[in-house]
This record gives structure tokens, C-alpha cells and sequence, in this order.
């Protein structure tokens, strides 16, 4: 093992990681309170300073898959369509297998500059979480109780507040409304079968209703769907915890641009047409298994040198003091303080662990489950 690779494995760097994190995300947080006032007499203003702060955090996550793991991250996409990735508004619909699926949505957007006014759809407990759902909150994020009757009306009026939105953005949806777990996809599956809909083998049954209204409120704003896949090569099983050790995995990515004017409006026929889509990315997953590879160009996305760059400015920031502090506590040699040290180690440690464990799969969300038991 190399130093590089020791130091990656190291608990206390993995504890400074997370300080960084945590510190740059509440200072963030409370300067994006700040700006609320803007939005009284300036709301474009308010909302392109809120993208350049919402990037300082989550281009932290995004640096520890590229620069501290260094994942590679292959795109495989036609070359005709690669030119416009990053220029135009579009809703990205992605899978939901994998821990770090959310992570590498986000290196995508990265990789194309728009990570910073990336939207998704996401569930309104969220929205109390400090760090990356207040920052979330101030950026416009669209959240739902996933109960249709309540969100339908909040739902609506939040994607149409985007409609004027003055940033390029990609709107990540997962329209399995969950990640896919065995127990999940044979519950889905029953479903299907009580539907007589085509049954999936590797996805589970979208969800319709958020994606028709997203498409009704956005048409006219978004100029594409980019239908995208993920994959990790040779069976691996990425983690946050893996990347948090510096663990390199291999990414591979198919997207695929589709015109919005090609997506029907009628609701009905719109739910048809995204039912047929997950059909065909099953068929895409099949392939992948079988070839290792995707059809089309592969293509490898430069990183952009921000990411590092932010991280090094913040880190720059918050270390130096965290070094004076304990450098004079360690010179008073006062017990009580060295214990109380101590115990801001051990929370901050459980802290992390906690973090990191929202992202497993073994603790997502039951939301499948939920739903066949009502069902039921």
C-alpha cells in the first residue's frame, strides 16, 4: 500500500473531510439566509447568487468521487448530442441501483457546468436536514410528501416558478420513486402483473404522474430528456463509505438525448410512453451484462479544476484554525479540555457514520414497501 492509498484509509482524514464538509455547509447555509432579502427586490439575482453557493457544497461530494476516490467516469452517448450537453435546460431521468448513483448524477452535471443549478425532485423531509436540504431549500428544489393528492398543487407551482429561472439546469429525476432492492422489484412486479403491464428485470415500475407534470410544466423551458443508465464495471458494488476510503470504481454512463417535442402531452399517453422507455433502458442493462459495455461513442468528460479549487479554499479556511485550537489546547495541558476534545471527536465521528449511512441501501427509503401495503 502507498502512502497516498494509507493516508485515504485513515480515520482522521475521513474526520477532516467531514469537518470541511459540515463547516463549509452551515456557513453556507447561514449566507444563503442571508440572501433571502435579495429576492425581495431581486430575484434573479438572488437565485444566480444561490446556484454559486449551493456549489461550494456539493462540489465537495463531487470532489471526494474525482479527486479523492478517482473514479473514472466514461460517457457513452452520441457525439452529435455531446455539443449540447450543457447548454440547454433538460430533465435527466436516471436509475436508482446504487449507493452513489445521486453522486455521479452530480459529476454528470458537473462535467457540463451546470452542477450548481442542478434540480431534483425530492421527498419533504429533506427540506429540514441542515446542509444539503436547507441548501436545497434556497435553491429551489422541488419536494413532495409522495401522497399525489396532496403534492399535485406544491408540486406544480414549484416547477413553474422554474419556468423563468435565469441559470442553464438539468432537473434529475429518479421516476422509480425509490432505489431498487430485491423486495421492492418483486412487490413492483406484482404491480405490473395486476396492471398488465410488461415486467421489468432490472428496474422498477416508474412512476408517472410526477414525471407527465413535469414534462406539462416544462415544456417550452427544457429542450430535451436525457434518458441515462449507470453501470459500474465488473460487478462492483460502489459505496459512499468506499469512496470516503478512496476506493476507485469505474463508472459507465448511456445517455441518450430525446427532444422534448417527441414526448406526448396527454398524460395517459405520456405515462405509455415512459413505460416504454424503462423497457427499453431493461433491454440496455441486459446488454450491458452481457457485453460489459454500452453502444455508442465512449467518451470521458474532462474534470473541471473548480471542484478541486473549492475544496482547497475551504480547506485552506476552516483547517488552519482547527490546527491553532488544538495545538493550544494540547500546550495548556488541561484534562478537562483534552476530554472534552475528545468527546467532540466521538460525535462528530457517530456524526459522520450517520451521514454516510443514509446513503445505504440496506437503510433507504421503504417508500415501495409503503405502497403495496396500502395497496393492500
Amino acid at each position: 500500500m502507498g502512502i497516498i492509498a494509507f493516508l485515504k484509509s485513515q480515520f482522521i482524514c475521513h474526520l477532516l473531510i467531514c469537518y470541511i464538509f459540515v463547516m463549509t455547509g452551515l456557513i453556507i447555509n447561514f449566507l444563503q439566509l442571508c440572501t433571502l432579502v435579495i429576492w425581495l427586490f431581486n430575484k434573479q439575482l438572488y437565485r444566480r447568487i444561490n446556484c454559486r453557493l449551493a456549489y461550494c457544497i456539493a462540489s465537495q461530494l463531487v470532489w471526494l468521487l474525482e479527486w479523492w476516490s478517482g473514479t473514472e467516469c466514461t460517457l457513452f452517448t452520441d457525439q452529435k448530442n455531446y455539443v449540447k450537453y450543457g447548454k440547454e435546460n433538460a430533465i435527466v431521468i436516471l436509475n436508482h441501483n446504487y449507493e452513489i448513483d445521486f453522486l455521479c448524477g452530480w459529476d454528470f452535471c458537473e462535467r457540463f457546468g451546470v452542477l450548481g443549478s442542478s434540480k431534483v425532485l425530492a421527498k419533504k423531509e429533506l427540506a429540514y436536514v441542515p446542509l444539503i436540504g436547507w441548501m436545497w431549500y434556497f435553491l429551489e428544489i422541488v419536494f413532495c410528501k409522495r401522497q399525489w393528492e396532496e403534492d399535485r398543487k406544491n408540486v406544480v407551482r414549484s416547477l413553474l416558478n422554474l419556468r423563468d429561472y435565469p441559470e442553464v439546469f438539468w432537473f434529475l429525476i429518479h421516476c422509480e420513486g425509490t432505489r431498487f432492492t430485491e423486495k421492492k422489484h418483486q412487490i413492483s412486479m406484482q404491480v405490473a402483473e395486476a396492471k398488465g403491464l410488461p415486467k421489468l428485470k432490472y428496474h422498477l415500475l416508474p412512476r408517472t404522474k410526477g414525471f407527465a407534470f413535469t414534462v406539462q410544466c416544462l415544456r417550452g423551458v427544457v429542450a430535451a430528456v436525457y434518458d441515462a443508465t449507470l453501470n459500474f464495471r465488473n460487478g462492483e458494488n460502489p459505496t459512499l463509505l468506499g469512496t470516503l476510503h478512496g476506493k476507485k470504481y469505474h463508472a459507465d454512463l448511456y445517455v441518450r438525448r430525446i427532444p422534448l417535442e417527441e414526448i406526448p402531452e396527454d398524460e395517459k399517453e405520456c405515462a405509455n410512453w415512459l413505460h416504454k422507455l424503462y423497457q427499453e433502458k431493461d433491454l440496455l442493462q441486459e446488454e450491458y451484462y452481457k457485453n460489459g459495455t454500452y453502444p455508442g461513442t465512449a467518451i470521458v468528460p474532462p474534470k473541471r479544476l473548480w471542484v478541486l479549487l473549492n475544496w482547497l479554499f475551504w480547506s485552506g479556511l476552516l483547517l488552519f484554525p482547527l490546527f491553532k485550537l488544538v495545538a493550544n489546547m494540547i500546550i495548556s495541558g488541561s484534562s478537562l479540555i483534552l476530554i472534552a476534545f475528545l468527546l467532540i471527536i466521538i460525535v462528530a465521528s457517530v456524526g459522520m457514520r450517520w451521514m454516510i449511512g443514509v446513503t445505504e441501501i440496506e437503510k433507504g427509503s421503504s417508500y415501495g414497501n409503503n405502497e403495496s401495503k396500502r395497496k393492500n
